[in-house]
């Protein structure tokens, strides 16, 4: 059963899995370059580690970054030296072509990025590869040029973020939001949609590869009055603990914090405002729910809410805010939570006792 993504020496890697062949094809060794075999020798030689993604046929996905301080060389120009972080593999097997890995793959190499603190993240790519340049495009790297090799230059800048899209700026939220709020899920729900927001002592359970990985998620509802969510606006996952052992004010947490992409009205009152046809296409494969159990919930529910948001970061285990901190300090309202309205203040406050680097996430 496929997992998440995991760190990997290059040494307990085979390079002989048919995986790599395209990258053998793309980079052979001749006078000028060393040549992807030899170069993937040297990193195993020297204990080098790769994000790695398998299943039960193999590898799924390959991802190697490297800490760079040099010149960028491009047909006509060249590239300060500066410190930056390189994308020097990033491949996904093609049974996965179409598919959310992708997404998942950018999502967590522009987390590690984010947490290196460097101003600017590179990957170069030929042409032909046109499903990741539309990934790379759409989660704002830019074309800077060419290399002599032929290949296309990808750029994403800290300080050239484009806010007017929650793509393009993650994973740094927007410091000009007016307010955040609250998204109540049930933990048998949360555990699936959020797979790298750990809770302490909590085994994840085993989840859907196409919801586990992606960095977009739907999460439907039917709440009992209007949700006050706008696109752009941060909100945070509040895991509701449905079990029955433990105090469940220490137990329901907080574990994450996204961005609204979309706030989609399905059913209103047992007024249907879009097909079911129309839903399952929005949700495709970002919900937890498979297409009878949606269908049930259009059928069924006098409400139903979409709301589809981008995972932009995780507290981590030992880190998840609990409902009585929450309370205690008067950041949990009296009304129903999801219709609650925070300031900028209180979202930061709360991002900090996630022990979140609050002046890493929110940058002007």
């Amino acid at each position: 059963m496929a997992d998440k993504f995991l760190l990997k020496k290059f040494s307990d890697i085979d390079i002989s899995d048919p995986f790599f062949d395209p990258l053998k094809a793309d980079y052979p060794a001749d006078a000028n370059n060393i040549g992807f075999e030899r170069w993937f020798a040297r990193k195993a030689a020297t204990g080098t580690t790769a994000l790695v993604f398998d299943d039960d046929e193999g590898l799924g996905a390959f991802v190697c970054l490297k800490d760079e301080n040099e010149p960028i060389e491009l047909v006509g120009e060249m590239l300060p030296a500066l410190p930056r972080i390189k994308i020097s593999t990033l491949r996904l097997a093609e049974r996965y072509r179409g598919k959310r890995l992708g997404e998942g793959a950018i999502g967590l190499v522009l987390w590690k990025w984010q947490k290196s603190k460097t101003k600017e993240i590179y990957l170069t790519v030929f042409e032909k590869h046109d499903l990741l340049i539309a990934q790379l495009e759409r989660f704002g790297f830019y074309l800077a040029g060419y290399n002599p090799n032929g290949e296309r230059v990808y750029v994403k800048s800290r300080t050239e973020l484009d806010y007017r899209d929650p793509y393009k700026s993650f994973p740094f939220i927007n410091p000009n939001f007016q307010n955040a709020g609250y998204l109540i899920v049930d933990d048998v729900y949360h555990d699936t949609l959020f797979p790298y927001s750990e809770l302490k002592n909590t085994l994840q359970e085993q989840v859907a590869l196409s919801v586990a990985n992606g960095m977009t998620k739907v999460y439907i509802g039917s709440p009992t009055s209007q949700l006050p969510y706008r696109i752009g606006e941060p909100i945070l996952v509040y895991r509701k603990y449905n079990g029955t052992t433990g105090s469940k004010g220490h137990k329901s947490c907080i574990t994450s914090y996204c961005v609204v992409t979309k706030v989609l009205v399905v059913k209103e009152n047992n007024s249907c405002k879009m097909t079911v046809d129309d839903l399952l296409q929005l949700i495709n494969n970002k919900s937890v729910f498979d297409e009878n159990e949606i269908r049930a919930k259009y059928s069924n529910e006098r409400t139903l809410v979409a709301v589809e948001m981008l995972y932009y970061g995780f507290f981590g285990a030992g880190n998840n805010v609990n409902w009585s901190w929450l309370s205690g300090n008067g950041y949990w309202p009296n009304s129903y939570p999801t219709t609650a309205r925070l300031t900028p203040e209180q979202f930061k406050e709360i991002l900090l006792e996630g022990n979140v680097d609050v002046q890493n996430v929110i940058i002007n």
